[in-house]
């Protein structure tokens, strides 16, 4: 399976690792990294994780990794002719998966994966979509004082985190006096595991209706 992955800091770290190093690492190929350049105004960097410390290595981290494996890295504008024609006529991927990324995804970029293009939000899992939707979700739960918090993965359509909802991730605790950024380090692992987890059965599935 040719994956794609839209992705930046931890959460984006742990997907592309896990996807080149974990359980379903032979069964797919990443075949392209698109990636946060947070000097850049059009991924809101004010409004979301960047706005908060942390270190340059952090802003990248993910681009550093993927080049590192030979994949190919974007952080220009994605949606924009330049990068139709990279994603539909180079990197031509099966599956997206995006961890941490500032710009709003369109359906010409949404649509083009025969399976799917996905997301990973935290929220809490008390129904879907979720209220905690947005660029900072985890500030958003901190401001309500949640003890605990999700990841959902969910399919990529027009509105904000509002696609189909496929699986949560197990609860996680949200430790007394802890800020955005250790949450995003927090729960960046349990991230990944899960959107290897629901990957594989995607694969699983998709080989069964090619032998059928």
């Amino acid at each position: 399976m040719r994956i794609a992955v839209f992705g930046s800091f931890y959460r984006g770290y742990y997907v592309l690792h896990k996807l080149l190093h974990g359980d379903i690492s032979q069964h797919v190929e990443v075949v392209g990294v698109a990636t946060d350049d947070p000097t850049q105004s059009f991924i809101s960097p004010t409004k979301r994780v960047w706005q908060y410390p942390h270190a340059l290595s952090d802003r990248t981290m993910v681009q550093s990794f993927a080049a590192s494996k030979g994949i190919e890295v974007f952080n220009g504008r994605v949606n924009t002719p330049e990068f139709y024609t990279l994603m539909n006529e180079h990197w031509k991927p099966d599956l997206c998966i995006m961890a941490t990324f500032g710009q709003k995804i369109n359906a010409k970029l949404f649509e083009a994966p025969r399976l799917g293009f996905y997301n990973l939000h935290p929220c809490i899992d008390d129904g879907w979509p979720s209220k905690y939707v947005g660029g900072n979700p985890f500030q958003a739960l901190l401001d309500d004082h949640q003890t605990a918090t999700v990841i959902a993965m969910h399919r990529v359509d027009g509105g904000f985190d509002t696609g189909e909802l496929i699986a949560y991730s197990e609860h996680l605790a949200i430790p007394p006096h802890v800020g955005v950024v250790d949450m995003h380090k927090i729960t960046a692992p349990v991230a990944a595991q899960l959107a290897v987890a629901e990957i594989s059965k995607i694969i699983a599935r998709n080989s069964t209706r090619q032998a059928d």
